[in-house]
């Protein structure tokens, strides 16, 4: 019996070592972890959390966080920022920190476009608590964990770390934007065995438009506008797409999308649907706030109890000291700005 029993934080673990990446169904309030090209595309100091809780039915699910900080430095046309993320998954709370300082470069074409290339470079850590690890030859004592394993594979474990580097470009006018990222260049090995288990490289597609829906003569005090966009994915052998679609009726904010290739099969030979992800959020002059929950699709089911987001952008407006030519005047990226 030992030799079919296997701990469950152990699947999880290698599970993950040659899975997806954490994602945020937000991922506009979640733009440096998105493309390090988002970085500085405000005109205020920005400050970012996301929390995701994904899967909560089920035992030890899939925890991720992430905290970022950027400001455009307008007179070195240039944007730096500030990440941390950690994930944490699995009965042993396997987890993944990595902390990241994010770059970005801005031209102006005109009075109309921005392209902006962006850089990331991150040190990641990786542990997990080995007192909660539950091994075959301790469950034949029916003792919990309680008596000492003699798995020899126990001795090799311990903490990994690495550097992780990434880059992305973006390009941008007032109500359109497009973008191209990739993290993992490196692809990394955080192996916790004293192997190889590489981070396998992500790239990502994403673009949209801001469409305003007033477009009268006299200023409003409240604007309205919907804003259509998607994002493709791509990590190892996983690819995946999100598509839909927000509506801005200010302050209030309400999303819809659909996650999965319809037109593709999964590995068990079904259609790859994954999630329908229902938003709500409200903005105002200095912060934001968005909730969604993820309606599971897949042959996962209700039973998982889906995936539940929360984030929260807060802006803090201090005024350029330098002039700018009118050139170089100050041009929002749509996606995160009014």
């Amino acid at each position: 019996m030992k030799h079919i029993i296997i701990s469950i934080s152990l699947i999880i673990q290698c599970l993950i070592s040659f899975g997806q990446d954490p994602q945020f169904s937000q991922y506009y309030a979640a733009p440096l972890y998105l493309n390090p090209a988002f970085t500085g595309t405000g005109s205020d100091h920005r400050f970012i959390a996301n929390y995701r809780n994904q899967w909560p039915n089920l035992a030890n699910g899939f925890v991720s966080f992430a905290f970022s900080y950027d400001y455009n430095l307008a007179h070195l046309k240039s944007g730096i920022g500030l990440m941390a993320t950690v994930d944490k998954a699995g009965s042993a709370n396997l987890t993944s920190t990595t902390i990241n300082f994010l770059y970005s470069y801005k031209v102006q074409l005109g009075n109309k476009w921005v392209i902006t290339p962006g850089l990331s470079f991150g040190y990641g850590n990786r542990n997990i608590d080995f007192n909660k690890l539950v091994f075959g030859d301790q469950l034949d004592f029916q003792s919990d964990g309680q008596v000492p394993t003699s798995d020899l594979s126990l001795g090799s474990m311990g903490s990994a770390n690495y550097f992780d580097f990434g880059a992305g470009i973006l390009i941008y006018n007032k109500t359109f934007w497009a973008g191209f990222s990739a993290a993992h260049i490196n692809e990394p090995n955080r192996s916790l065995l004293e192997e190889e288990s590489v981070i396998p490289m992500k790239t990502s597609i994403h673009a949209g438009v801001r469409i305003p829906l007033y477009h009268g003569a006299f200023k409003r005090d409240r604007t309205s506008s919907i804003a259509p966009s998607f994002i493709y994915k791509n990590q190892g052998e996983f690819d995946q797409l999100d598509v839909g679609l927000h509506f801005l009726y200010e302050p209030i904010m309400i999303g819809l999308w659909y996650r999965g290739i319809p037109i593709e099969q999964n590995v068990n030979d079904k259609v790859s649907h994954d999630a329908v992800v229902i938003i709500l959020g409200m903005q105002f002059e200095q912060m934001e706030i968005g909730y969604s929950y993820d309606f599971t699709v897949s042959e996962l089911g209700a039973i998982s109890g889906g995936a539940h987001e929360v984030s929260l952008l807060y802006r803090l407006d201090i005024a350029f000291k330098s002039k700018m030519k009118k050139k170089d005047k100050f041009i929002p990226c749509p996606t995160f700005n009014k």
